[in-house]
């Protein structure tokens, strides 16, 4: 059965289907058999899909505007790359059904009160109020020595969920996505370097994967206690 990595923010803008492409292109040049669900309604993952040469690393494509859930025979991760402006039905649905959901935030006033609002809302699924289920949010176009950067990391660990992670802004970003590619397809010592700030998000939610949250069990009630309460009634 497929893991699904979910990447969804409400707030436009944000940088979802970047992050999903990449995570999917890591995914499947580690040897995962990978999907890209396209979920939203502008398809640009599906078009970006379109565009990557014969020689990339290969991932298949799941239309879900088409047909929602389906996933390619095989797969062993699907990263759903969802639209903005979701309603509260659909995101519980695919918040509910994903293993991991990763949330991309700009460092903007906007996005950060956006994003608040969106997690406020997460909180009512059950799994994500009681942590068994891992909400990862990514600082994404990150600037380290800006104020608007240093805001976010500030606000970012005040939001209840791991924000370990930062994505740079770079330019090559939007060029790359112009020929379908990632920095996961080139081996560059520029692209390197890139790929460096992916691979500890890629390692958490592997590891999230293989290690899911252990719903907690009640402790068994000993046969000695049970006997011990037994022979106290009998002395009664």
């Amino acid at each position: 059965m497929a893991s699904t990595i979910c990447v969804i923010n409400v707030k436009g803008g944000c940088g979802k289907t970047t992050v999903a492409t990449h995570l999917a292109a890591a995914l499947s040049s580690s040897g995962l058999k990978t999907a890209l669900a396209d979920w939203d309604r502008y398809r640009g993952a599906t078009h970006w899909i379109k565009l990557r040469p014969k020689e990339a690393v290969k991932i298949e494509l799941a239309d879900w505007r088409k047909s929602f859930g389906a996933v390619p025979k095989g797969v062993q991760r699907v990263v759903i790359d969802c639209p903005a402006s979701l309603k509260s039905k659909r995101v519980r649905e695919v918040a509910e059904e994903a293993d991991i959901i990763v949330v991309p935030i700009l460092p903007s006033v906007f996005d950060e009160y956006a994003t608040k609002l969106f997690l406020r809302d997460l909180e009512d699924i059950k799994k994500i109020r009681k942590r068994r289920k891992k909400v990862l949010l990514i600082g994404n176009r990150y600037r380290a020595n800006s104020l608007a950067g240093r805001r976010l990391t500030e606000n970012l660990s005040d939001l209840g969920h791991p924000a370990n992670h930062q994505i740079s802004e770079r330019s090559v970003y939007p060029q790359l996505a112009a020929l379908g590619l990632t920095v996961f397809d080139l081996e560059t010592k520029s692209m390197i370097e890139r790929q460096m700030e992916w691979l500890p998000l890629i390692q958490e939610i592997e590891t999230a994967i293989q290690l899911p949250f252990a719903k907690p069990q009640r402790p068994k009630k000993s046969k000695k206690s049970k006997k011990s309460r037994k022979s106290k009634k009998s002395k009664k």
